[in-house]
């Protein structure tokens, strides 16, 4: 199998956590670290180049990543794919959200090494697609930004412009790790399930 092409690793941080009462979600602790440093760390292991897009950098500093900020405020994930697109020196983008702390390298590389036939690898999981654990051509660029620009801010409207490469949840739950992996926590709730809590100040 012929290796996979050059990837950068993406971490998109910019929302609000309104769910979270407006708490950081990256940086709750999961088994004692925070989220957003579990992620970069192993982002550095699978990845050349690791850009988190966040309307906080300085969060990240000492993190050793790039940080972008949305030219397009306000407009979701998107967005901050927008942003790191720009920035990315490799053709492809891995990006995940900042709230995963279940993230697993061999479901991950699983992912990387499919072929990549089409414009975007993404998974369907519990029904729906979880396009943010999800693989993207930076030449869709363009696409992306015809739907910034026309107001089409959701995933759910960008994905149908592309051509898609649906991962099947059958063959994902050939992978032991895909259901952490695939996992984001959203709510006090959510964290509290997997043993997370909020620990730091916020800085």
């Amino acid at each position: 199998m012929a290796a996979p092409e050059p990837t950068t690793g993406v971490i998109l941080a910019g929302g609000r956590a309104a769910r979270m009462g407006g708490r950081d979600k990256a940086f709750a602790a999961v088994e004692g670290e925070p989220i957003a440093v579990r992620t970069v760390r192993l982002f550095h292991r699978l990845f050349p180049q690791v850009i988190v897009a966040t309307h906080r950098p300085e969060r990240f500093r000492g993190l050793d990543v790039e940080t972008v900020s949305d030219r397009y405020p306000d407009c979701g994930p998107l967005g901050g794919i927008h942003a790191a697109m720009l920035a990315s020196r490799h053709p492809w983008l891995f990006v995940v959200a900042c709230d995963m702390p279940g993230l697993d390298p061999d479901v991950i590389g699983w992912l990387l090494a499919r072929p990549r036939t089409a414009d975007a690898v993404v998974p369907r999981w519990d029904d729906d697609v979880e396009p943010l654990h999800a693989l993207y051509a930076a030449h869709t660029l363009p696409v992306v930004e015809r739907c910034l620009a026309g107001g089409r801010h959701a995933m759910r409207e960008f994905l149908p412009a592309i051509n898609v490469d649906y991962v099947g949840e059958h063959e994902l739950r050939t992978l032991g790790g895909a259901a952490r992996s695939l996992l984001n926590v959203n709510t006090p709730e959510d964290l509290a399930a997997v043993g997370g809590r909020f620990e730091e100040a916020e800085r």
